[in-house]
């Protein structure tokens, strides 16, 4: 069969990577796609919410099967358009519905969803422009840290955790009236703070039945100790080394199991991914929060560690036929460095030649922000190439991965060299 992925980072050319290998691939293509996935599927200069034009190349090539990687086409509906349209009725979209994305598009909604099922998560309170005073005046009532959280999309960056009063209290109304993130800072979620340690779980369901694919543990910040400014994800492990059988039985029971049962509850229907972004405090499970596809660079070591034919578990979910798969996990572990741009996650040159990635290497080269130009790989974007390696353990990959970074280069060229400091 032809199919489509959608999307241009590092988690879109793990995709391609892994649906490659599927003897049911006949034909692959990525819209928009970059050096990475270029090299292994046909590139299509496409913008991943142009739904016409995405519409125009799944009918040209007779895609039968597509798969969304961000957010952004999801929460703008593109499951719906497809439904919608009969000349695209018999194609099969793997991701959830518009209705169900706002999981992801809507921090209010999220909370919301939560409390009707009873799923462990941080006390909150909405606010907008119309009550910003009471918003200010509520966070004089809470103990810091004060964590604010833009209600829409953000990418990433509209999550702010701060120590003192007074300048949460000036954030508030920069977010509010100063629109400092945009239309998504319209509305405010001001939550209580959590203190533990954070871990990725990824769900795939076709609405009914649902696999738990490996769990994994990125790193936010830009500076070494978790410090610094946010980032889209400077690296991630998997396994996480914390989790044991009885605290994977407690985010089954408090968390998975209550989101599947949501989902039908509340009319979501959702055939897609879900990442739930959790939160260990002592020994319980809390959610952070959802999203309504593959983290990224979480499925750099996600996807590594499946055996299955990705093929078939996508097309069990289209079909909701998921119910009594297996899944066949790779036992080692799997560690990804992001090498990004100098300057991010704020400022940064683009165009920057790269060095060293034609090497042969025991590490997996996963483009993030790349495109061919002139027959050389050059930058693209903040975070431009994940380094995956394989190893027994989190650290042995770790030194694998450290050790194919020192073979590549370009100009400005940043990473984190303590991935696991905490573990």
């Amino acid at each position: 069969m032809n199919i489509l992925i959608i999307g241009g980072g590092g988690r879109e050319h793990t995709f391609a990577w892994k649906i490659a290998q599927s003897p049911l691939c006949d034909a692959l293509y990525v819209a928009p796609g970059n050096a990475g996935t270029g090299s292994i599927a046909t590139n299509l200069e496409i913008e991943v919410n142009d739904f016409i034009a995405i519409k125009k190349a799944v009918l040209e090539n007779q895609i039968e099967l597509v798969i969304v990687g961000p957010e952004d086409p999801l929460v703008n509906g593109i499951h719906d358009f497809f439904l919608q349209d009969a000349d695209l009725k018999g194609v099969k979209l793997i991701g959830p519905k518009k209705e169900a994305a706002q999981l992801e598009g809507s921090k209010e909604f999220a909370k919301e969803f939560m409390k009707s099922q009873g799923i462990p998560t941080a006390q909150y309170e909405s606010f907008t422009a119309e009550n910003v005073e009471e918003g200010v005046a509520f966070l004089a009532q809470m103990t810091p840290p004060y964590v604010l959280k833009a209600d829409g999309l953000a990418a990433g960056k509209g999550v702010l955790i701060l120590n003192d009063l007074n300048q949460a209290q000036e954030e508030l109304r920069a977010m509010l009236l100063d629109q400092k993130f945009g239309s998504a800072s319209e509305k405010v979620v001001i939550e209580e703070f959590l203190d533990g340690i954070e871990l990725s779980c990824f769900v795939l369901t076709d609405g009914e039945g649902f696999v738990t694919l490996p769990m994994a543990k990125d790193y936010k910040r830009i500076e070494e100790g978790d410090t610094g400014l946010n980032t889209g994800g400077m690296g991630a492990i998997s396994p996480v080394p914390f989790v044991t059988k009885e605290f994977e039985q407690k985010i089954h029971d408090r968390i998975v199991l209550p989101t599947i049962r949501g989902f039908k509850e509340n009319n979501l229907p959702f055939q897609g991914f879900v990442f739930i972004g959790l939160i260990k405090v002592g020994d319980d499970p809390y959610v952070i929060e959802y999203n309504v596809r593959m983290g990224d660079p979480e499925t750099e070591v996600v996807l590594p560690r499946v055996k299955n034919d990705l093929v078939e578990l996508l097309l069990a979910t289209a079909n909701q036929e998921l119910e009594g798969i297996k899944l066949d996990i790779d036992q080692r572990a799997v560690t990804t460095v992001m090498l990004v741009s100098g300057g991010y996650p704020e400022a940064y040159e683009k165009g920057k030649e790269m060095n060293g990635l034609s090497e042969k290497t025991k590490s997996l080269l996963f483009h993030a922000g790349t495109k061919s130009q002139e027959g050389k790989v050059v930058t693209s974007g903040g975070r431009v190439l994940a380094v995956s390696s394989y190893g027994k353990d989190f650290r042995e990959a770790l030194k694998t991965s450290y050790e194919t970074i020192e073979g590549i280069s370009f100009d400005g060229m940043n990473y984190r060299r303590d991935l696991g400091f905490d573990l």
